[in-house]
């Protein structure tokens, strides 16, 4: 099953612009190879509203953010993950509003890897919640009910919100229109990342809102296909070791020939997290006990 991705989504950056009946959007423009058009801020509710994913720490930003919310209460944050593209703007909405930050919890200590990404991939190391969310925990407002979806795999403190008055779910970096999702190890872990895509299949959603690019429209076809590629990545890597020890770096080689340089490390990051999940299966394993982070680690089929 191929994957539609959806690369049109041209939003003018600092406006809020209505989507739906309860849900505002405004992107912010830091634009990279991992954000694609930039974060997108949703604001969900009218007059008591909820602010999702403020995004970094840019002034430009959150100052438009916060004009265009000037008569309305802001009376909570919540975080879908602490990556730096979607956290660190909670503080000043939170100084300037008094809202109450929501969100899994603090930054994992084995998602720390900042000399291995981009700067837009940077983590917000400093980030705690005012108040912790669990799966299944539910935050209310005037006309507007969100349940907290935990979704490991992408990082392990991900969370998706489901809007339950619109069938909607905004789904952070764990699903989105535009590109596959990065499981970067540690932390981040395929096999997570394949119950998490299961998860949200069980469910009735009509649509989902990414922090990056366009709404979803066809959330089960989408991410069903998402959960298929994952599967068929994975046979090939199986297969590429078929062949004698192969290094991430070469395994990338091969597959992902045809996909731009720049795109290459952090394919290589994903590439490891399936090993991972392989060798933790038993059906893999290093040569000579290799850093099991290295791209240029080997790996052997048992």
């Amino acid at each position: 099953m191929a994957i539609h991705f959806d690369t049109d989504f041209d939003p003018r950056h600092g406006e809020l612009t209505e989507i739906s009946p309860l849900l505002r959007r405004m992107v912010c423009a830091n634009e990279s190879k991992f954000t694609f058009r930039g974060t997108a801020t949703y604001v969900i509710g009218r007059g008591d509203v909820a602010v999702v994913d403020p995004g970094p720490d840019d002034d430009t930003h959150l100052s438009a953010l916060l004009h265009s919310l000037r008569d309305e209460t802001v009376s909570h944050v919540l975080i879908t993950h602490t990556h730096g593209d979607h956290s660190p703007g909670a503080r000043r909405i939170a100084e300037e509003t008094g809202a109450t930050v929501l969100g899994f919890g603090p930054h994992p200590p084995g998602a720390v890897a900042e000399d291995d990404v981009d700067d837009s991939e940077h983590s917000d190391i400093g980030f705690t919640p005012d108040r912790t969310l669990a799966h299944g925990d539910v935050v209310v407002g005037p006309g507007w009910t969100v349940e907290a979806l935990h979704t490991p795999g992408h990082i392990s403190n991900h969370l998706c919100f489901a809007l339950r008055e619109e069938q909607a779910v905004l789904s952070g970096d764990h699903v989105m229109g535009w590109s596959t999702t990065v499981i970067p190890p540690p932390d981040g872990n395929i096999a997570d990342y394949l119950r998490s895509l299961r998860l949200l299949l069980g469910r009735s959603d009509e649509v989902l809102y990414p922090t990056h690019g366009p709404p979803i429209h066809k959330p089960h076809q989408h991410v069903e296909a998402l959960l298929q590629h994952r599967l068929e990545r994975e046979a090939q890597i199986v297969d590429e070791l078929s062949s004698g020890p192969r290094t991430a770096a070469e395994i990338v080689g091969a597959l992902y020939a045809d996909v731009r340089p720049e795109l290459h490390k952090p394919a290589a990051r994903s590439v490891l997290a399936h090993l991972h999940k392989l060798r933790d299966e038993q059906r893999i394993d290093l040569v000579d006990d290799g850093d099991p982070l290295s791209s240029e680690s080997v790996w052997v089929r048992n």
